[in-house]
């Protein structure tokens, strides 16, 4: 394929030399904030909204929460804070190709896991278990209370105050969350969701915007090719095992034919950057086609479209469809994984079951009334405590409490 038949596969895809289309979401006319404050001089609003969530301590936490696998299992694995931003660079890329705003996309993907527990979704689903009586815990929906409420940096207001198109994209990245009557496409809408969809409406039924889209695809782009480099940096998965799988085990027969002697590590990388690309790819000329099918002419027509536009082809869905279910047998569901989420399960639980006790187990800060608030509130409160912790501080606060700690390494 030459240059020419390739820009036309992948449609009139921009380099960020060209004007945003008519589709993408325009900072100038962006809904605004909750708060109101004077515009910046010098950035757009989502580039703030961008330099607030990179500044913001929920950020800085994410270096010492979990991926996959621990985090102080070793330095080369992935962490939620290198994860963000290999999300976030997938994002800016796609939002350039589309003509969207690169900022926006930017944002939304790296303020997307800022809810998460400490030990990944294992830390979830323990949370998930002790809120059950209260609603329950969502990670996406604590993402949105840290950032409107639990923030606490600026003089005049709560959380960062950012734009209503990011808060948006984070809430609505994956989709709709309620029909039109309001009802809860996946059973109830966290209350955290509704509570701020009242302040400043959401609008939950609706899709969000394209580069809200572009950062959701993104993160599976790239969970599904640096998942597959830690599981062979940490043994669980071998390039053979890889090699009987669709897409990585095309990708592996080029690069084997093309370097015979290239050693398994390098043949590794060269297997993630080549499936970043194709996926990259597929989904710009999928898109392309999407958008010209549609024609939105605006972004709150990309909105009301009815359906994602941001998109894999349906060969490559299935293709990634079949990765997935192959990371989900050999790597998630690993026995040495289950047995470290057993035990990391085992540090939630009881440091919850400690805090809701008796709250000035708690730093000041967080202790205060508790000891007299009614148990919805105490829990929620021990949640927000708990959600915050990185890997370090759960283990480190575990320790203090409790005569043994289960050993994650």
């Amino acid at each position: 394929m030459d240059e020419r038949q390739g820009k036309d596969a992948l449609g009139d895809i921009g380099f960020g030399d060209r004007p945003r289309a008519t589709y993408a979401s325009d900072p100038a006319r962006s809904r605004g904030r909750l708060f109101d404050e004077p515009e910046s001089p010098t950035r757009t609003p989502f580039q703030r909204d961008r330099d607030r969530i990179i500044h913001s301590t929920a950020f800085r936490r994410l270096k010492h929460k979990t991926q996959v696998f621990v985090a102080h299992e070793g330095d080369h694995y992935r962490t939620r804070l290198t994860h963000s931003i290999e999300v976030a660079q997938i994002a800016r890329a796609l939002a350039r190709a589309l003509r969207g705003d690169e900022d926006l996309a930017e944002a939304v993907a790296l303020v997307h896991d800022f809810g998460h527990t400490p030990f990944g979704h294992t830390g979830e689903d323990a949370l998930n278990e002790k809120m059950a009586a209260w609603g329950g815990f969502d990670h996406n929906a604590q993402s949105l209370r840290v950032v409107t409420r639990l923030e606490r940096r600026y003089a005049e207001f709560d959380g960062l105050n950012l734009t209503w198109e990011t808060l948006e994209g984070l809430v609505k990245h994956n989709g709709p969350l309620t029909d039109a009557s309001g009802k809860g496409l996946k059973g109830p809408v966290p209350q955290a969701i509704r509570d701020y969809s009242e302040l400043q409406d959401l609008e939950l039924d609706r899709f969000a915007g394209i580069e809200a889209q572009c950062a959701a695809i993104a993160d599976d782009i790239a969970y599904n090719a640096h998942d597959i480099d830690d599981g062979l940096r940490a043994g669980l998965l071998t390039l053979d095992m890889l090699g009987e799988v669709g897409l990585p085990g095309s990708i592996l027969n080029g690069v084997r034919a093309k370097y015979p002697q290239l050693d398994d590590v390098r043949t590794g990388h060269e297997l993630m950057r080549r499936q970043i690309t194709l996926m990259v790819e597929d989904v710009i000329a999928s898109t392309a086609a999407n958008i010209e099918r549609l024609k939105p002419d605006s972004a709150d027509a990309v909105r009301a479209a009815g359906g994602t536009l941001v998109t894999f082809s349906a060969s490559m869905a299935a293709a990634e469809k079949e990765l997935k279910a192959f990371l989900y047998k050999h790597l998630y569901r690993h026995a040495e994984v289950m047995r470290v989420r057993a035990d990391a399960e085992q540090i939630v639980r009881e440091l919850f079951d400690v805090y809701f006790a008796d709250p000035r187990a708690m730093p000041d800060g967080w202790r205060e009334g508790l000891d007299r608030a009614e148990d919805r509130i105490k829990a929620r409160s021990v949640a927000d405590f708990l959600a915050g912790m990185t890997d370090t501080y759960a283990l480190k606060e575990h320790r203090r409490l409790f005569d043994h700690t289960p050993d994650l390494s």
